[in-house]
């Protein structure tokens, strides 16, 4: 039987709504994030995901509804008195200080303050807690964006919240040093404890590093659950387009049942596939989609397809990407339309194809995904 700390939430929203003028920014949201967790607002811009952050920072006040930290209401509550503590995209350090300086700022603001010594230690010990423990002398300008990051997080971390919020941390630092700064984070997170919740537009970002996360529409959570139920079981065509890529073949559906549905597309191709099984069932004569991830797809020469596929069909090549440990690979299909196909190096019957070449694409239905067109 779990205990109460394993039912626990640190941040809990309860039909929070809130707007701005006549924009409902976020209309109804529940959900609730596990102590000691890793969530992630995915979304594009406008969806709502900025603003859930603000309500939990006490920037925003909801209209209706409650927010929630470790079991208490904070509505109405300011951001200065809350357990919780925020690192922004541009991290906000102060120039005029050095790094120990800007760590220890949160300790001087206290009331009652802490004594120099204890100041000292602690900002020692977040300084080594970041792998900065040599710069604290240092000025802000004299850092590289990654240790910059690194000092935003040392000074919010400093105060030992219950909640470290994470508004786009990341986005202003290059493709190699991002994913770096994402091992470092996952790292921090289970070294320190806190529930973290970040904000993204980042799929990648979001997927590698989150035990949860709630993507976002319109102020609303469309799908909140693990990178992988978002991946492997979208509810619905917006989420599967938002996590990953898919090939999307849209029709009236044909006819649904607890084996899957079956859509017939424009061109009059009929294709199967199973339900998402966190996806709704589809009504016959509705819009519907077929999602096919591009590398469940394979590709052959038009001499060299393996029989026993559940679709193939004739294409032509239109392009090839070569991207190091796998190639990307556009086709025209017969009825189909444009394709992205995603196959690995070691894939042997790739490496002879060129641009023009006459080739068979095809799928095992059972990789593939029967979703509402939404």
């Amino acid at each position: 039987m779990a205990n109460a700390s394993e039912k626990a939430f640190d941040v809990e929203f309860r039909s929070v709504v809130k707007h701005f003028a006549d924009v409902k920014a976020v209309d109804d949201v529940s959900f609730g994030l596990k102590r000691g967790s890793f969530h992630s607002f995915l979304g594009p811009s406008g969806c709502g995901k900025t603003t859930s952050l603000r309500l939990i920072a006490g920037f925003e006040q909801p209209d209706s509804g409650s927010v929630e930290i470790a079991g208490q209401s904070v509505v109405g509550v300011p951001a200065h008195k809350r357990p919780v503590n925020m690192v922004f995209q541009h991290y906000a350090l102060f120039p005029h200080m050095d790094v120990a300086a800007n760590v220890g700022y949160g300790l001087r603001q206290r009331q009652p303050r802490p004594d120099k010594a204890e100041i000292d230690k602690r900002v020692a010990e977040a300084l080594e807690l970041v792998r900065l423990p040599h710069l604290g002398k240092r000025r802000i300008w004299e850092l590289s964006g990654g240790q910059q990051q690194r000092v935003a997080l040392a000074r919010a971390l400093i105060n030992r919240p219950t909640v470290l919020l994470l508004d786009e941390p990341l986005a202003a630092l290059d493709r190699k040093l991002r994913r770096e700064m994402q091992i470092e984070l996952q790292n921090l997170q289970r070294e320190v404890g806190i529930t973290f919740v970040l904000v993204t537009h980042d799929q990648e970002e979001a997927l590698s590093m989150s035990d949860t996360i709630g993507i976002m529409k319109d102020g609303k959570i469309v799908q909140f659950g693990s990178p992988e139920d978002l991946y492997d079981a979208p509810v619905n065509r917006y989420v599967a387009d938002f996590v990953g890529e898919s090939n999307f073949f849209s029709g009236a559906v044909a006819s649904c049942d607890e084996s899957g549905a079956a859509i017939t597309t424009a061109s009059g191709l009929t294709l199967r596939a199973p339900l998402s099984k966190l996806g709704s069932r589809l009504q016959p004569g509705a819009r519907g989609t077929i999602a096919v991830r591009p590398e469940v797809i394979g590709l052959w020469p038009a001499n060299a397809a393996p029989a026993g596929l559940d679709v193939a069909r004739p294409a032509r090549l239109l392009n090839r990407i070569y991207l190091g440990d796998h190639s990307e690979f556009q086709v025209e299909a017969e009825g189909l339309g444009a394709v992205l196909v995603r196959l690995p190096k070691q894939a042997t019957e790739s490496r002879s194809l060129e641009p023009g070449d006459a080739v068979i694409m095809g799928w095992d239905q059972t990789k593939a995904l029967a979703l509402a067109e939404i």
